[in-house]
């Protein structure tokens, strides 16, 4: 691809070309372009010269770290393009129009945000953004049912055993009363005997 439609295909993919900030990014992006040296010789980064020839990175970082090959950059070539070498991870300066691979940087998300981003971007495709949105209120849905069922069983359970506890108890207070009733019983009657002996005599 050339540079614009490498520029348009990363900001379509929510990033910017690579801006490379220090040596340890340089050996990085080196490592991984390696694998790609059989499909390209080089890669398109985020450098380019403004009207004022003065080279800026496309995400606006500094320009603190440069990795320029033997004689690059050249100053009459003004309207060229920046790419990095598969092979060497040196910069050079092509023609823009050239065909190269291009390497796309995305700016850091917090996890949270990127399921939030995830879940709510439409603006891409909006029938897939509405999918994942009725994604996740079903997951939301079911969720909320497991936890439902979970607190109604265990309050099930719960009541359950304090019902038969009551009811044990109950068992045990009444076959108590029966004891201490039945006893008073037997000595009502026994008095009453006593009674009905004295009388008669």
């Amino acid at each position: 691809m050339s540079w614009a439609e490498s520029v348009t295909q990363c900001v379509q993919s929510g990033g910017m070309l690579t801006s490379v900030e220090d040596l340890a990014e340089s050996n990085f992006l080196v490592e991984h372009a390696d694998l790609y040296t059989s499909q390209t010789s080089g890669f398109w980064i985020g450098i380019y010269r403004n009207v004022n020839g003065k080279l800026l990175w496309q995400d606006n970082s500094a320009l603190d770290f440069v990795n320029w090959g033997e004689g690059q950059p050249s100053v009459d070539q003004l309207d060229y393009c920046v790419e990095l070498s598969a092979f060497s991870g040196y910069w050079s300066i092509l023609p823009c129009s050239s065909q190269k691979g291009f390497i796309c940087k995305k700016a850091k998300i917090h996890p949270l945000l990127f399921v939030l981003y995830l879940f709510t971007d439409a603006k891409k495709d909006k029938a897939h953004g509405h999918m994942n949105m009725w994604l996740l209120l079903t997951l939301v849905l079911i969720i909320l049912l497991g936890m439902g069922f979970m607190i109604y069983f265990l309050f099930k359970i719960k009541t359950q055993n304090e019902t038969e506890r009551e009811a044990k108890q109950h068992s045990t207070l009444l076959e108590y009363s029966r004891v201490l009733t039945g006893k008073d019983d037997e000595n009502d009657s026994t008095n009453d005997k006593e009674k009905n002996e004295h009388s008669v005599v």
